[in-house]
């Protein structure tokens, strides 16, 4: 795509003062923050209670004791590396020009847009800009996100173009470790009842804390192990049907209500509703290596920066080749 020099001036360098503005309404969301120190919490409890309730308890006599816990540590750290990244990462915030741009000329230029090569742009009415195919407007972040997924208070952040690979990484390893911790507490519970009944229950107790205690802390892990686990694996799941289908759920959602649409008027006015263009279906390989990287797939486990995914192989810039 070509950009006159007017259109260039006026968007800028990015709107550098408007990206600050933006990222610091975002993490302002009092859900979202509330929701980053649960999960900051929840993590550190778990490596807690595994430490000093399951492994030293129970394999401090072992070489099993150093083991489990560097891995489990080891998948907490990609945890919280991987959600940083999510957190702190641009999920594809559109970029928004210094000047106002005047739409009052838009419907003139529709007719242009499709020789140029632009279909699927549009105008965001709340940003004041044109966006890109496949972006939508977030009421949290209050920015328009290129291929927006959705808003996810746990991160506090868009789902998008940008930063989904990591969130996708953060789902996974936050798997990983609810599994693992449900293991160990369960073995450390089933070793714990085959001490006290061959009788060393009275030695166990002089050198670890109550038995209430250690059960309410194995209740409280396992609760949190199951709910936690459960729903990232099914936000898992989606995030992966998702990318390999090639539709974000807005997407999803919009495609429903235009065939629902086209159905029910199928009779009288069907050749008259719009036809919107759907962009090309591609290998899911393809789709899948847009999101987590053209390396090895050894290096999509890990939250490593990849370059950048473009839009039907073409990068695109902040505003299409329209006449403002």
């Amino acid at each position: 795509m070509s950009y006159s020099p007017d259109v260039i001036r006026k968007l800028g360098p990015g709107g550098g003062a408007w990206e600050k503005m933006a990222s610091l309404r975002c993490r302002r969301d009092p859900c979202g923050v509330i929701c980053l120190i649960l999960t900051y919490f929840s993590v550190f409890y778990a490596d807690y209670v595994v430490i000093q309730y399951v492994l030293i308890p129970a394999f401090s006599d072992s070489v099993w004791c150093s083991l489990h816990g560097s891995v489990f540590n080891l998948i907490l750290l990609l945890l919280l590396a991987c959600h940083a990244k999510a957190v702190f990462s641009d999920p594809g915030m559109v970029p928004l020009p210094d000047t106002a741009i005047d739409f009052s000329d838009l419907r003139s230029q529709s007719s242009r847009m499709n020789e140029r090569g632009c279909e699927g742009w549009t105008v965001c009415s709340r940003c004041e800009t044109y966006r890109p195919p496949r972006a939508h407007h977030c009421r949290v972040c209050q920015r328009c996100i290129r291929r927006m997924d959705h808003h996810c208070p746990w991160i506090n952040n868009c789902v998008g173009e940008l930063n989904q690979k990591y969130f996708i990484q953060f789902l996974f390893y936050t798997g990983m470790a609810s599994l693992y911790s449900m293991v160990l507490v369960v073995t450390a519970w089933v070793w714990r009842i085959r001490n006290e009944r061959e009788g060393d229950a009275e030695k166990e107790g002089e050198e670890t804390p109550s038995k209430h205690l250690i059960v309410a802390h194995y209740i409280i892990l396992l609760v949190e192990s199951v709910l936690f686990g459960v729903f990232v694996m099914v936000i898992f799941y989606d995030q992966l049907i998702s990318i390999i289908t090639d539709e974000t759920p807005i997407e999803q959602m919009k495609n429903r209500l235009m065939t629902k649409d086209r159905n029910s008027s199928s009779s009288s006015s069907s050749s008259q509703l719009p036809h919107h263009p759907t962009h090309t279906r591609k290998p899911k390989i393809a789709l899948l290596r847009e999101v987590f990287g053209r390396g090895s797939v050894f290096c999509w486990l890990l939250p490593l920066h990849s370059s950048p995914p473009s839009v039907g192989g073409i990068t695109y810039s902040a505003l299409p080749d329209y006449d403002v």
